[in-house]
């Protein structure tokens, strides 16, 4: 047959038709049927269903699987290799059509469980299914279905991920060598520091909890924190290390465990309380919660890393669930942790702990001995609340933990609930106190009362504060507990007036001898005088909990309060309180035919009927007392060997007891949910009208159970109920039924509301906005309506891969906010009801929806994509347009809502939907236009000033692309030339606009490159539009991004220069303390430090008056100045680099910039950094200017070369004799102009003069900003000059001076310098050989053919004359310490140097003059200060001077006067002793010339 389509990977090209001959089983087995649909065909597969998704999931999977090779995630990859061809395997399998029915249902069930599985672990969205397997259609299943389907599909997926997660742990773990013999495990704990602003001494209680179970595993470990920041014992301080011990295996495969810590305040009742208030109150403050599964499972085993545990106070701590809710002080503890836990971001604000961890094998006495270095007897050892899984011989525990769990008190007299406070304590049976047998947490000695926290003005405090009590076995029968209940007060005078009002006790062993058991006990509070309540024979022989009362009442009938010796009130049994204990002892029992056996002796008559209950006890009673057991079975098979029926009896409980040890693991009970009998009953009516007699009745109930004013709202019920109600309504056929628990959460509320509204259609909406009496009742409805719908939307009440549940909600959602928009312009539009909340709410509203993560299509796959649109559509643009058109609704009052809406619309418009860009950027222009027309002010100012806020946030978040920036110019522009007043100003806004957000794209894009450098540039590009813009807050911002980019590069320099420009927008003292860190410590910038501690010594001296500072900052002034005359600081080179070919980014493309490089940075260094930077950039071996062709290239071509730079030395130094180490910094520093040279030969070559044509093309760059500066770059602009062979000749010599000059210095400077530059510099200048560029010079440009050629050149000439003179004096100078240095080696070089320097001297000065220098009187002539020069003429007794150049600037304001021997060069109209031929010099600044008397 004839068949044409396209390919799968790329759909728009298509595949000729032609003509296929298929085999006929294939094609009967895949034959397709054909829907024509105009203009396009659909192909609808004829396979099975389930082929058909096995062929979807395939073609997914392989695009990830793909993914994972490139990336190569190697263990992923082989994971879903493994997953795909199983799938493959059974699709042939099912297309093969040779399966029976019972085996394909069978494999129907393998594949849906291997699809549903793999997509959970790639991240896909949930499949839901019904009974048997087939894909579920929304639109045919209620929605309470669908959610129970959701719910039900990802609880069998997590409980399938869990067991292979804990198998492949627990395997994991038993392989590493250090674990494999162990089976007890302890966490150490180091804590570092706590930092919090308490103002107050603190108890900080640590421990370990299982947030999954909302239960603590071990007992507290305490740390006492004083309120000046230390620990309270000073000797703890960097000595404050835990160990948590008795972990099992168990433990380490929790889902999850976390290293929770209560933060307790000790001090007043409130923290503005002053001196005459209550003090030493204990106070909850706040929480503190770090998950350690990756600890506690190995991934992480670093004890050297601190981990940063931030502080939650407890009034500030958010609900994840509802955002306005505020957990305040009296919400349980578990509770507190659990929503800590859930939060997904802590406002820390700096607060918290640091601890290090580290997982260690092995009990106590192992890890003591193991890990020695960790912990010593110092460690405080917090214990397991149980016991490991192995209890060995000889561990005796005898430990009891009380929780206070909560308590209910009665006002009484009083106008508020009470403050309080309860006090535990242990006493005998005679009230004797046991000293120091309650232990708060492990680290610190027991106390002999335990008193509570304190909460304020609550009814019904919720505690859960557990201590540990440890006290002598043989004392534990004659012990009870004692708990006193007293108000406090908060002022001190009224404190020590209050009294108990109450106690409560329990006794720690039952009568029958078995120890108090383990659960929650409500204790009997008893209430009288005060001296009763602390004698114990009064009310031990009273009932100590409610149930111990009931059970002693029913037999009598009488109420025993009548019998207690305290005086019988009203109040006394409106009081509760609640507590629970835990027994962890390998020595008491709570199991009473145990305690028989155990106690055999004493009950021989009992013994066979003990041996047979033994069997019956539970295992993990037996674990605990196996050491016991075993002893009391063999004692009595010894000694009762003559009754052979004990022999067996013991031989049996033998057996079972090894059995039962073997096999004993902790199990949780799983939690059972109540049936509804009601919507039971609703469900199997057929009938309406039994449903209508048994609605009124359930909606009654709901409506009494899920009222604000409720006291006990029976939330679990409630769901369910209202979910079976709203499925049973959207059944058509309600005879069968199904009453399912469902587990208490928010997602089946809300899946009951989308279940109302989905069956609501318009009438049932108009009907209902009807009900409302008056217009505020409709405002109140509508609010709360928006409040919630956003509020459930910004929540997201289902997981992500709900996909299918995520868009039946928003769906439904649109339709009602669409329905309630008719309202909203219906009531609340016109002048006189218009309402701007109502109204900001629904924008708000309908901006989260657009823009919520759900709905945006683009970033699913592409088969995600064509199924949510072939369903749903794109709902953005539907209420898109509804926004657009509601704002255009607004008229006049669109005023009030700028520039409040102006984030909210460009969220909307940032959405990459076309469509839906070009119908609401519109907008932006309208509320140009609103604000120009309506401010009174005549322009945009807050709309321009808000959009260029937001859209820095958004685009930084992400949004926007180069189409956007596109579309967002074009449009404004073309509202903007048709507004007649808007046109100029609106123009310039909208490039304005568009610049920013290409540097902002820029910026966005270089962020995730790995060139900082790029990334630097495009940080500076952003900050400085907002410095024009003088938006100093987004300013500020970018300069620590740029401040933080230089940190990561030890730029330091660039760094502190950064903190410069912020420091600009301070004070000077601020300013100081913001930049001299960096310039003190990370860069060598001393003459900086100078500037900025002058500005900060003249606040200190004239205006703060703090001398103190004053003297202290000119200490560090001095240590700079010493440092530039006596430290190294080696000068960094500078290097021009083009950039040329399309192929670089825009802020590089076809520029030129002038780097800074690194000290001692080579240009090799430097290049290769480059090229390492632009790998598939080409380096161009030329420093010419590219061809245009270049620059147009596709390609990258980067040009490098080094670049000197022009010392721009400060006013106050010119003409001075400044010390080298001083201009040194001028010559690398503070510069922004630099040249490069590059030789140009004109004319035909000259064989015998190379000089005679050789033209320097020399091109100087000034930059934008001076170096060092915010980047070791600048972009330049470049001017280029041409220099004549003669000005070349001078430049060189000038050179070759200051070489000379520098080299000399340093030599005379420091003597212990090597003398090898010096003999090579002066070996090539005075050598015969190279002396030839003296005649070079004079054959060029020495003769009269020159001179008449180029007559404008005489006074280049002379000066080129005195360059040469001025040398010989350089020579000698260095010729003499060169021989002052010399050693016997060099004697030989010295003795040539000094025939051919006289040979050359000679020449010279008989031809260019003499010139000669001489020391000044008193000093070296090397002396930083500077020497003089004096200058011979070679014609003594001649009444004239060499002739100076008129252009020099040396023959102005000079005369000849006649001396005994030779003309003085003088300046009028006084005599001067400096340099007048200081131009010529250069290098020789600040020494000075005097005419000899004869030549030397």
């Amino acid at each position: 047959g004839w068949y044409r389509g396209y390919t799968l990977r790329n759909k728009s090209k298509k595949v000729r038709p032609h003509f296929w001959v298929a085999p006929i089983l294939i094609s009967h087995l895949a034959r397709p049927h054909l829907v024509l649909k105009t203009p396009h065909e659909t192909v609808i597969p004829s396979e099975l269903p389930l082929g058909q998704e096995l062929t979807a999931t395939l073609r997914e999977w392989a695009v990830i699987w793909h993914r994972l090779y490139v990336n190569n995630k190697t263990t992923q990859f082989r994971h879903v290799q493994q997953l795909t061809y199983s799938l493959i395997e059974w699709r042939s399998q099912i297309l093969s059509g040779t399966l029976p029915k019972d085996e394909l249902a069978e494999l129907k069930k393998k594949v849906t469980a291997k699809i549903d599985y793999g997509n959970r672990i790639l991240g896909l969205d949930l499949v839901v299914r019904d009974d048997n397997g087939n894909i579920l259609d929304p639109d045919e299943t209620s929605t309470i279905s669908l959610f129970k389907a959701h719910e039900t599909a990802s609880k069998r997926i997590d409980e399938r991920i869990q067991e292979e997660k804990s198998l492949q742990q627990s395997l994991d773990l038993r392989g590493q060598p250090i674990f494999n013999s162990t089976h007890t495990y302890s966490l150490y704990v180091n804590f570092k520091n706590f930092v919090c602003n308490i103002g107050e001494d603190a108890e900080l209680l640590m421990s370990l909890y299982d947030p999954d179970l909302s239960k603590f595993i071990s007992e507290n470990y305490l740390v006492r924190w004083g309120s000046n920041g230390m620990p309270k014992e000073i000797e703890k301080l960097n000595n404050l290390q835990a160990v948590f011990t008795d972990l099992s295996s168990s433990d380490l495969i929790r889902p999850r465990i976390s290293l929770v810590c209560q933060i307790v305040r000790v001090g007043h009742m409130e923290l503005k309380d002053g001196k005459k208030h209550t003090c030493g109150l204990r106070r909850p403050f706040g929480v503190a919660v770090m998950d350690i599964t990756d600890i506690i499972h190995g991934k992480v085993d670093d004890e050297e890393k601190q981990h940063f545990i931030p502080f939650q106070q407890r009034q500030l701590i958010m609900s994840p669930l509802i955002a306005s809710h505020v957990i305040g002080e009296n919400e349980p503890l578990t509770s507190v942790f659990n929503k800590v836990i859930a939060a997904k971001e802590v406002n820390h604000k700096g607060q918290g702990l640091w601890v290090s961890l580290k997982l260690l094998p092995g009990d106590l006495a192992q890890v003591q001995k193991d890990f020695s270095h960790l912990v010593d007897r110092s460690t405080a050892v917090a214990r397991k609340m149980g016991f490991p899984e192995i209890i060995l011989p000889g561990d005796v525990r005898n430990d009891i933990y009380v929780t206070l769990i909560q308590g209910e008190f009665d006002k009484g007299k009083k106008k508020t609930p009470k403050n309080v406070e309860v006090t535990m304590s242990v006493h005998d049976e005679d009230g004797n106190l046991q000293e120091k047998a309650i232990h708060p947490g492990a680290g610190y000695e027991g106390v002999s009362e335990y008193k509570s926290v304190v909460y304020y003005q609550v009814k019904q405090p919720c505690w859960y504060e557990t201590v540990k009590v440890a006290i002598a076995i043989e004392e534990v029968s004659r012990c009870h507990l004692r708990f006193t209940f007293r108000h406090r007060s908060s002022q001190e005078s009224r404190d020590r007036s209050e009294r108990a009002f109450g106690m409560g006790f329990v006794k720690l062993m039952n009568a029958d001898g078995t120890t108090l058991q383990d659960g929650k006990h409500n204790l009997i509070i008893y209430k009288g005088d005060n001296k009763k309540m602390e004698d114990a024979k009064s009310y031990l022989t009273l009932p100590c909990t409610k149930t111990e009362m009931e059970e002693k009442e029913a037999p009598s009938g009488k109420n025993l309060h009548s019998l207690a010796n305290f005086t019988p009130t009203k109040d006394s049994t409106k009081d509760s309180f609640q507590i629970a204990t835990v027994i962890c002892s390998t020595k008491l029992t709570q199991n009473v035919d145990l305690l028989g056996l155990l106690n055999w002796r004493s009950n021989a008559h009992n013994i066979a009927h003990n041996l047979r209950k033994l069997m019956e006890v539970e295992g993990g009673e037996i674990v605990k007392f196996l050491p016991d057991t075993l002893d009391a079975l063999f004692n009595i098979m010894m000694e009762m060997s003559e009754n052979e029926t004990y022999d067996f009896l013991v031989f049996d409980a033998l057996v079972s007891e090894s059995s039962m040890a073997a096999e004993f693991v902790f199990s949780h009970i799983s939690s059972l949910f109540l049936v509804i009998p009601m919507s039971s009953a609703l469900s199997l009516c057929p009938f309406a009208e039994c449903r209508d007699a048994l609605l009124p009745l359930l909606i009654d109930q709901l409506s009494g159970q899920l009222d604000d004013n409720c006291s006990k709202p029976d939330h679990e019920a409630s769901s369910q109920l209202l979910s079976s109600v709203l499925e049973v309504l959207d059944r058509k056929d309600v005879v069968s039924t199904s009453s399912q628990g469902c587990q208490l959460s928010s997602g089946i509320f809300v899946a009951c509301m989308t279940a109302i509204l989905r069956q609501m259609d318009d009438f049932h909406y108009s009907h209902y906005i009807n009900t409302f009496k008056t217009r505020q009742d409709i405002i109140d409805f509508l609010m709360e309506t928006f409040i919630m719908f956003k509020d459930l939307i910004g929540k997201n009440v289902y997981a992500a891969d709900w996909m299918v549940m995520n868009m039946m909600q928003s769906r439904v959602f649109l339709r009602a906010v669409n329905q309630f928009t008719s309202v909203l312009n219906r009531f609340f539009l016109d002048q006189t009801h218009f309402e701007l909340q109502l109204w900001n709410n629904y924008f708000h509203l309908a901006v989260a929806f657009l823009t919520h993560e759900s709905l945006q299509l683009e970033t699913f796959s592409q088969a995600k994509r064509n199924k949510i649109i072939k369903k749903y559509g794109d709902m953005r643009k539907e209420i898109g347009f509804k926004i657009r058109d509601m704002w255009y609704n607004l008229g006049p009052h669109k005023i009030k809502f700028i520039p409040a809406m102006v984030g909210p619309i460009l969220e909307v418009t940032l959405v990459p939907e076309p469509e839906l860009r070009k119908a609401t950027i519109p907008i932006f222009f309208d509320m140009m236009q609103c604000e120009f027309n309506f401010s009174g002010n005549g322009n945009f100012h807050m709309f321009e000033n808000e959009l260029i806020t937001r859209l820095d946030q958004e685009v930084e978040g992400g949004r926007g692309d180069e189409q956007y920036k596109v579309l967002l110019e074009k449009l404004l522009l073309e509202h903007c030339r048709k507004h007649k007043y808007l046109a100029a100003p609106g123009e310039v806004f909208a490039l304005l606009v568009s610049s920013l957000l290409e540097n902002l794209l820029d910026y966005r894009t270089i962020m995730h490159d790995e060139s900082k450098e790029n990334r630097m540039s495009c940080t500076v590009n952003v900050l400085n539009f907002y410095k024009e813009k003088k938006r100093e807050d987004i300013y500020i911002r970018y300069l620590y991004k740029l401040r933080d980019l230089h940190t990561d590069c030890e730029n330091f320099t660039e760094a502190a220069y950064t903190l410069l420009l912020h420091a600009e927008l301070l004070q000077v003292s601020q300013a100081w303390a913001l930049v001299r860190h960096r310039l003190l410590t990370t860069t060598k910038m001393w003459e900086k430090a100078i500037q900025l501690s002058k500005e900060l010594a003249d606040m200190y001296e004239n205006k703060v008056f703090d001398y103190e500072g004053l003297g202290n900052l000119l200490k560090k002034r001095a240590t700079f100045y010493e440092n530039i005359m006596k430290a190294m600081r080696p000068q960094p080179e500078y290097f021009a680099v083009g950039y040329y070919g399309q192929g670089f980014p825009s802020f590089l493309r076809n520029k030129i910039f002038i780097y800074r490089g690194k000290e001692y940075e080579r240009r090799e260094d430097f290049n290769l950094k480059l090229l390492t930077q632009f790998p598939n950039a080409e380096k161009m071996t030329s420093t010419a200017p590219p061809a245009e062709e270049i620059k147009a290239s596709p390609k990258q071509y980067v040009q490098c070369f080094i670049v000197k730079p022009v010392m721009n030395l400060p006013p106050n130094y010119k003409d001075k004799p400044v010390p080298e180490q001083i201009l040194n910094y001028y010559r690398a520093n503070e510069v922004q102009q630099f040249t490069h040279s590059r030789p140009v030969r004109k004319g035909e070559k000259d064989p015998d003069n190379e000089f005679a044509n050789m033209w320097i093309e020399r091109t100087t760059y000034t930059t934008a900003y001076s170096f060092p500066g915010i980047l070791k770059w600048f972009e330049v602009k470049q001017v280029t000059t041409e220099i004549s062979p003669l000005e070349n000749a001078i430049e060189t010599m000038e050179l070759t001076n200051e070489r000379i000059t520098n080299v000399v210095q340093q030599q005379g400077w420091d003597r212990s310098l090597p003398v090898h530059p010096l003999s090579m510099l002066l070996s090539g200048i005075v050598d015969p050989a190279v002396m030839g560029g003296y005649t070079n010079y004079e054959k060029a440009f020495f003769t009269e053919k020159y001179l008449q050629e180029h007559p404008e050149d005489q006074d280049k000439i002379e000066l080129l004359k005195q360059q040469i003179a001025i040398q010989m004096p350089l020579l000698a100078e260095g010729i003499r310490i060169h021989g002052e240095k010399l050693t016997e080696q060099l004697k030989p070089l010295h003795e040539r140097l000094t025939a051919c320097f006289r040979e050359l001297r000679r020449k010279v000065e008989k031809q260019y003059g003499v010139i000669t220098l001489v020391r000044k009187p008193g000093s070296s002539m090397f002396c930083p200060r500077g020497t003089k020069l004096l200058l011979f003429h070679p014609w003594v007794g001649v009444r004239w001077c060499h002739r100076i150049p008129e252009s020099s600037g040396l023959g102005k304001g000079f005369e000849t006067r006649e001396c005994q021997l030779c003309p003085v060069l003088t300046q009028s109209p006084a005599q001067s002793s400096e340099c007048h031929l200081q131009p010529f010099l250069g290098p020789l600044q600040g020494w000075a010339l005097q005419p000899s008397l004869g030549s030397s």
